[in-house]
């Protein structure tokens, strides 16, 4: 198990990153308004249903009457989360990765970022299942296109991490890559444990492709990386 504490931030800190505090705040609060309106924790299942994505109704969205409300859950259940491990592991992930890449494309490029990667994220899974009438609620999907983007910005960057019982301060490649990894082992595996790893794989795959596409130009990739004839001491 790794659980990123915090990283070494490679950008002076001109700009404080609100979006991220902001979206960090917005799904805690839609949690405890999740909570309150359930009754706790261990009825959520109601709010999931009201808000969440179920794949056969976004397939089936233009017959309903009010289509738009279906289609809206595509952004809304990103912001729901089925209980506090759920929720806190995404935030934490979320804050340690999320300042960079807002710093990287600017607040308003890194809002729309996050949220198109949601979007597609869970449009992935919608498609790999398609029939099924299980919500799908958290921010993970958006999460794995911040992790791509982090893994394509700044990947030997240097993370604190939890690893297995003790504190280590390991490369982003490592702590990316392990959880890429774990993914891509229960997608092949097919680990039924209620979680959406499609939704991770799709927001992997979203997330580096509208990384490349919306970076500043002066933002570079890989910077960590040698150029062909270079040395490096």
């Amino acid at each position: 198990m790794v659980i990123p504490l915090y990283d070494d931030n490679p950008f002076e800190r001109a700009r404080l990153p609100v979006v991220t505090w902001c979206l960090i705040a917005v799904n805690v609060v839609v949690f405890f308004i999740e909570l309150g309106s359930s009754g706790g924790p261990d009825n959520l299942d109601s709010v999931s249903r009201a808000w969440g994505v179920i794949p056969a109704h976004i397939m089936h969205a233009s017959d309903s009457v009010i289509p738009w409300r279906i289609y809206a859950t595509l952004v809304t259940g990103t912001f729901l989360h089925a209980g506090w491990e759920h929720i806190i592991g995404n935030m934490i992930y979320l804050f340690v990765f999320g300042d960079d890449i807002e710093l990287a494309l600017g607040r308003f490029r890194f809002l729309v970022f996050y949220l198109l990667v949601g979007v597609a994220a869970n449009l992935g899974y919608v498609v790999a299942n398609a029939s099924s009438i299980t919500p799908l609620v958290g921010a993970s999907g958006a999460i794995s296109g911040v992790l791509a983007a982090y893994l394509m910005l700044r990947p030997c960057a240097y993370i604190t991490a939890f690893v297995i019982a003790r504190i280590a301060r390991i490369q982003a490649y490592w702590v990316i890559g392990i959880w890429i990894a774990l993914q891509l082992y229960y997608i092949i595996t097919n680990e039924q444990d209620d979680v959406a790893y499609l939704a991770h794989l799709g927001g992997l795959v979203a997330g580096a492709a509208l990384f490349a596409l919306m970076k500043p130009k002066d933002v570079s990739l890989f910077e960590c990386i040698p150029q062909a004839g270079e040395e490096t001491a």
